[in-house]
């Protein structure tokens, strides 16, 4: 029996830990949290402070373990990665190759010395010389933690007054004491944010969405709805799978599910905006297998054992799906989800993560998501009349 240890233990590795299981695997999730919820349903838990990698690593060797992974948060990756790099476990790639794609300067960095599409971005580890810096970007800007994930510290600037506060917000969630600033790229249509999966080095299947904002939520920076498939068009879609490919090659990068962040601006570039290698939040691999019957979590376990990756032919779409991320517009005590009549003969899974009571905030980033709606199509004009104004449709109520 396989004995895998799976970092982290929040609501997005149930899944992983589930599949896992299934191929036989013993599961060992780990974190310094006990009673966080994935635990529940794993074999076994062990502690360990995930910011530490040497501890891991401990952990990791008492444990004689056959892999390493974790899924649908960035926080564990670079210990995964310096584990199963020492142990010479299966990897999606080296240590540094893992540590430029989850520093978003260091990342910016390399896609300039390759010769891809980036915009103006520089990062910083205090205040000061970014507010010197405020000729270099071409306004308005965006301002983020270079190592947080989920929307979460991000802010557009539109003006560069208003950049030290905006910086300030960006801090209080980062863990090294980094931000970087970049040139906001007004999109084309809908940006992405899908899963991949490489096999041995080659990109063998390649997603993307339409990723919807909610200009209401108090950051209508984070998003609340996917759909499949993309709007983008296909000869984009092919120049970006064609610049994932030699990022895959570049870096070194092995077998793995990806969470890519990418669109086409309205220069008619294409920009590869993240790729952190695990598997998207809010189910975004869950809701790619229904619509293709590629099985992204199936497969993701196997790579972290050595197992043989199977099934990867991307035959299409099943119809037409769009995810929705149920969130609150306001602060208060949760009383239930309102959907409208109108589009219940669409819907085919709903998961909240609230009871009624429970205090719910106002949307400002996937941590404050109180559940998942997803809907099926077969008309691509009532899914895109839906999925246009999702937001109408699905609503918290408040008590």
């Amino acid at each position: 029996m396989k004995r895998l240890l799976v970092l982290g233990g929040t609501r997005g590795l149930i899944p992983i830990v589930k599949t896992a299981q299934q191929l036989g695997c013993y599961v060992i999730t780990c974190d310094y949290l006990p009673d966080n919820i994935a635990h529940k349903y794993s074999d076994a838990y062990c502690y360990a402070d995930l910011s530490d990698k040497e501890a891991v690593l401990e952990a990791a060797k008492a444990l004689h373990i056959d892999g390493v992974l974790t899924f649908a948060t960035d926080y564990p990756l670079l210990p995964l990665a310096y584990v199963a790099e020492t142990l010479g476990l299966p990897a999606v790639g080296s240590y540094e190759s893992v540590s430029i794609l989850q520093n978003k300067g260091k990342f910016r960095r390399f896609l300039a010395e390759h010769g891809f599409q980036v915009p103006t971005a520089k990062s910083y580890q205090s205040i000061a010389p970014a507010l010197k810096d405020v000729e270099l970007f071409h306004w308005p800007v965006i301002v983020k933690p270079t190592d947080s994930s989920g929307s979460r510290g991000v802010r557009k600037v539109e003006h560069p007054e208003d950049l030290k506060s905006s910086i300030e917000y960006a801090l209080s969630f980062s863990r090294s004491y980094e931000f970087i600033i970049e040139d906001y790229i007004p999109q084309k249509g809908y940006a992405s944010d899908s899963d991949c999966f490489s096999v041995d080095g080659k990109l063998e299947f390649v997603s993307f969405n339409s990723q919807r904002f909610d200009q209401k939520a108090e950051n209508p920076h984070a998003p609340v709805a996917y759909s499949w498939p993309s709007s983008m068009p296909m000869e984009k879609q092919e120049s970006l799978r064609s610049e994932l490919q030699r990022l895959i090659t570049l870096l070194g990068l092995k077998s793995s599910i990806y969470n890519i962040e990418t669109r086409e601006g309205i220069d008619g570039n294409v920009y590869i905006m993240e790729c952190s290698p695990r598997g998207g939040g809010n189910k975004i691999a869950e809701c790619v297998e229904r619509a293709t019957g590629v099985k992204l979590l199936e497969n993701t376990v196997r790579a972290a054992v050595g197992m043989p990756i199977e099934n990867m032919e991307f035959k299409g779409y099943n119809g037409f799906w769009t995810q929705f991320a149920i969130h609150s517009y306001q602060t208060g005590r949760f009383r239930e989800v309102w959907i409208d009549e109108a589009v219940k003969k669409y819907l085919v899974d709903l998961t909240l993560w609230v009871a009624p009571g429970d205090e719910v905030r106002a949307y400002t980033s996937v941590q404050w998501v109180v559940g998942l709606a997803l809907f099926h199509f077969d008309s691509k004009a009532e899914w895109e009349a839906v999925s246009e104004s999702i937001s109408d449709y699905v609503k918290v109520l408040l008590d």
